[in-house]
């Protein structure tokens, strides 16, 4: 009885968290009011407080739902040996996070979950608590990043004269401004910024010097 009332209680929580990210992703944080999301979401007031304090709170876990399915992303295209070049491990955490159809997204459509990315982004510039969620989770994903880009240089993979930090921030720079066109235009597929990767890496550095 106990595992069949947990898996009610997942249950629910999930249902409060989709129907949340649809309402947010639609009418933005701030448009957005509880009574909106009791409505998406078909719950009373007593049933969605049960989960979460209130809005700060909803926004504060679909953020964390958010940039932990990047960092899971990351770690599953990363995990084969030897580590897939930048352009195809990008490439991977961008088919994950966008590809397909919108399950694991809440219901949206990989345009609307972008945009609300970028939301959660947004509003770490007047949010301490979500400045300090994505903090965390840029730290990691960074450090992460950095000990790839040291595998590739030990591997012989890369020969550039350049820190790693360095190259892991222009990589990260480069997903989230993927995620940025694909929120704005929607006309950004994964294929796009894997194969725009794969152009950049394939230039001859001797003919351009």
């Amino acid at each position: 009885m106990a595992r069949v009332s947990q898996e009610h209680l997942d249950a629910r929580r999930r249902q409060i968290l989709d129907g949340a990210a649809r309402c947010f992703a639609r009418d933005g944080f701030h448009a957005a009011s509880m009574q909106d999301v009791l409505k998406e979401v078909g719950l009373s007031a007593g049933a969605v407080y049960r989960y979460f304090s209130g809005k700060e709170d909803l926004i504060d876990a679909i953020a964390r739902e958010a940039v932990g399915g990047v960092r899971e992303a990351f770690e599953r295209a990363a995990c084969s040996s030897p580590p897939p070049t930048p352009d195809v491990l990008i490439g991977r955490v961008a088919r994950t996070l966008f590809g397909g159809e919108a399950d694991g997204r809440g219901g949206l459509d990989r345009r609307a979950y972008a945009g609300l990315i970028v939301q959660v982004w947004s509003e770490t510039l007047r949010s301490e608590r979500l400045a300090a969620t994505l903090g965390e989770a840029y730290e990691g994903l960074r450090v992460s990043w950095a000990e790839l880009v040291g595998v590739y240089r030990a591997s012989g993979t890369l020969a550039a004269d350049v820190p790693d930090e360095h190259i892991a921030r222009t990589l990260i720079a480069t997903a989230q401004g993927f995620i940025v066109q694909l929120a704005m235009f929607g006309d950004a597929g994964p294929e796009v910024l894997e194969n725009g990767l794969r152009g950049l890496m394939s230039m001859d550095q001797q003919k351009a010097s």
